[in-house]
């Protein structure tokens, strides 16, 4: 069944409310609390039961640039991970407020990608804005999976 442009916008938004649930999670919970949350989170929406995941993070660099790995993926989200000890988890900073600006999608049957900026806003107001792409597959459930995730922060030329 092909991926719809409503589907594209669905799984941007349960992403980017995902985040946010993460990030209030930690708040009332501590580690354990957002760790429970992001590992939901991550099975519901990223395809690492497909295989790898084509995953590079805006905060990520070095030999652990990419998070082929749901372990590493989580890391990323939640940090306090010995494995990735330069992660200060992007998903534990007081995110209130996702929102998704499209600035194209592709769709090929049950594969999509979507390009656009992505803004994200903590819970004091400040604005965090970078430029982001997803790749989609529909799993044999036909459940939209990110299967490529490329985030980076705008030029500053």
């Amino acid at each position: 069944m092909p991926i719809t442009e409503a589907e594209i916008t669905t799984a941007g938004k349960i992403w980017g409310d995902a985040l946010v649930a993460v990030s209030k999670a930690y708040e009332a919970d501590g580690i354990d609390g957002a760790r429970v949350v992001a590992e939901g989170a991550l099975d519901a929406a990223y395809g690492y039961n497909l295989g790898p995941v084509l995953f590079k993070p805006t905060l990520a660099g070095g030999e652990k640039t990419f998070r082929t790995t749901r372990k590493g993926a989580l890391s990323y989200f939640v940090g306090h991970d010995d494995d990735y000890p330069s992660d200060g988890g992007f998903g534990i900073k007081g995110w209130r407020t996702v929102v998704f600006d499209t600035a194209a999608t592709f769709v090929e049957g049950d594969v999509a990608m979507w390009m656009g900026w992505v803004t994200f806003t903590d819970k004091d107001g400040n604005v965090t804005k970078v430029d982001k792409t997803f790749g989609y597959k529909k799993d044999e459930e036909g459940t939209l999976r990110i299967v490529l995730h490329h985030s980076s922060l705008p030029y500053q030329g």
